[in-house]
């Protein structure tokens, strides 16, 4: 089967999981009552969450020009910034084969560089930004034990613990020189070196770790204030409990963009503290509907790409 037949399909197994998954929850949600809050939201609060998330994907690029600087990739902080942009765009904005890591991929290898090399820039850069979420949430599950059942709380307490012990081991498992038998863990023997130039030192750790965790700080701020605007006026620390095992959920590529898993788990845990489920569910979709919208600038960033570079097209095999 060839790679251009793998993505088709890919894409066209994602497609019907999403529309499964949101026929589920729509047969049990009354939807003129979901269009009814929608159409109420509050447009200031909506307008607010859309400066969060462009501000989240501001500085989520920067992150990553620290990352690829570090590594000496070389460029500038805006090209790394318009990149990330475009990245975003291609995740959120559009249902196709080509992810938004693989632009990105994509763009450092058009500077001269080794698409292997670039994935390892982008996969760090990724692998940051989850520990950060991961960060986050678990000062919120320390501040606020008693938002979600005692027993889902200490399970999800344990995976969040679980990751970041996985990430530390990531820093440090480059020194397991016996790991360079074989092909696969001698490229995580790669990642964890290069990781371990990026973390080396207080200063750089700290640095990395406070964006991850204010990039995220962000991204719950956006959906704050589409909660605020549907009248879901709960406390940020809630909001902040309770959104990212379900933004977590939805790094699993099974749906287009994370949509039926985000909404299905965020409905599964907000009604635990009483929450209506008609309105988590037009909150989950402003939710979406701002992430495609702060994702536009990536769309004229890629569009402006185009027209400076005709005959440029998108190959992902790796040198």
């Amino acid at each position: 089967m060839s790679k251009a037949t793998r993505h088709y399909w890919g894409a066209t197994i994602r497609v019907v999981i999403t529309v499964g998954i949101l026929l589920l929850i729509f047969r049990n949600i009354d939807l003129q009552g979901v269009l009814q809050v929608i159409l109420r939201a509050n447009p200031g609060w909506l307008a607010l969450a859309v400066v969060f998330q462009l501000l989240s994907t501001l500085l989520a690029g920067y992150r990553w020009y620290l990352v690829m600087h570090q590594l000496d990739f070389g460029q500038s902080p805006l090209f790394y910034v318009k990149s990330y942009f475009k990245g975003t765009f291609f995740n959120q904005g559009l249902p196709t084969s080509i992810g938004g890591d693989a632009i990105r991929v994509l763009d450092v290898a058009g500077t001269g560089f080794r698409k292997r090399d670039a994935f390892t820039g982008v996969f760090i850069d990724r692998v940051l930004g989850l520990t950060g979420l991961l960060i986050l949430n678990l000062l919120a599950n320390l501040l606020a034990p008693d938002v979600l059942p005692q027993g889902l709380h200490s399970l999800l307490t344990l995976l969040i613990v679980s990751g970041i012990v996985g990430f530390i081991t990531l820093i440090f498992i480059h020194k397991l020189k016996w790991f360079e038998r074989w092909r696969l863990s001698r490229y995580f023997l790669r990642i964890s070196s290069a990781l371990m130039k990026i973390m080396h030192g207080v200063a750089a750790s700290s640095k990395q770790m406070g964006l991850g965790v204010t990039i995220h700080l962000l991204s719950m701020m956006n959906i704050f204030t589409i909660g605020h605007s549907v009248g879901l006026e709960y406390d940020l620390l809630i909001y902040i409990v309770i959104v990212p095992p379900a933004i977590l959920l939805t790094l699993i590529p099974i749906s287009l963009a994370g949509w039926g898993v985000r909404e299905g788990a965020l409905i599964g845990l907000f009604t635990l503290i009483g929450a209506d489920k008609a309105t988590v569910l037009s909150m989950s979709i402003l939710y979406g509907i701002i992430l495609i919208i702060a994702s536009l600038p990536g769309l004229q960033i890629y569009l402006a790409g185009k027209r400076h570079t005709p005959g440029n097209s998108h190959n992902l095999d790796t040198e």
